[in-house]
């Protein structure tokens, strides 16, 4: 298969957020700030590359009775290794994610790419579709994390952008984040109809 159709395919296509709908938790609980969607994406994007290629390396040696067990135990492996080191690295992303790092395990994004593509295809293959997803994924986040950020608190990736005013509270609340994807889901169904 085309590598860079693989990758193009989980950014614009298939894109996780926008078009899939996939892994809703994260990106209605994390994009309170750019940084926060940012950081959730390329952990995700990490798990995703990583458990994909280890998945399609062990397709032909997984029964089928446990094969998504066996998956769900790799993933658990990934992000258990993502969240020491983010732990030890990154304490401040580390403390705003909290919840949502051990959660990764049971993102359906990172589940059905294995189950969909990684179990089928070759590891090359399967790696490209995790940096392709991931970065969908990261794009997603970071776009919805960003708009967030600015309606609500005036702010981009911490900068203050517009002077002192406190911005308008509800985009970073529950409600916000519910109200700009989907206006960007109506954004996105409106230039694919095109």
């Amino acid at each position: 298969m085309n590598k860079f159709k693989i990758v193009i395919n989980g950014i614009i296509k298939e894109n996780p957020v926008f078009c899939l709908l996939l892994g809703m938790c994260p990106t209605l609980g994390t994009t309170t700030s750019a940084i926060n969607g940012m950081g959730m994406g390329l952990c995700t994007t990490f798990v995703l590359i990583c458990s994909n290629a280890v998945i399609s390396l062990l397709k032909n040696v997984v029964p089928d009775k446990v094969r998504i067990p066996a998956f769900i135990v790799i993933i658990a492996s990934f992000v258990t290794l993502l969240q020491l080191c983010m732990q030890a690295y990154l304490p401040s992303l580390y403390e705003s994610l909290g919840l949502f790092i051990p959660l990764i395990v049971v993102n359906c994004l990172i589940l059905g790419r294995a189950e969909s593509f990684a179990s089928r295809n070759t590891p090359i293959d399967s790696i490209f579709d995790g940096i392709g997803m991931g970065l969908g994924f990261t794009l997603g986040l970071t776009t919805l994390g960003l708009i967030r950020e600015l309606l609500g608190n005036g702010s981009i990736f911490g900068y203050k952008f517009i002077g002192e005013a406190d911005g308008m509270i509800i985009f970073v609340l529950a409600p916000g984040a519910f109200i700009v994807l989907g206006y960007l889901i109506a954004l996105v169904n409106r230039l694919k109809s095109k």
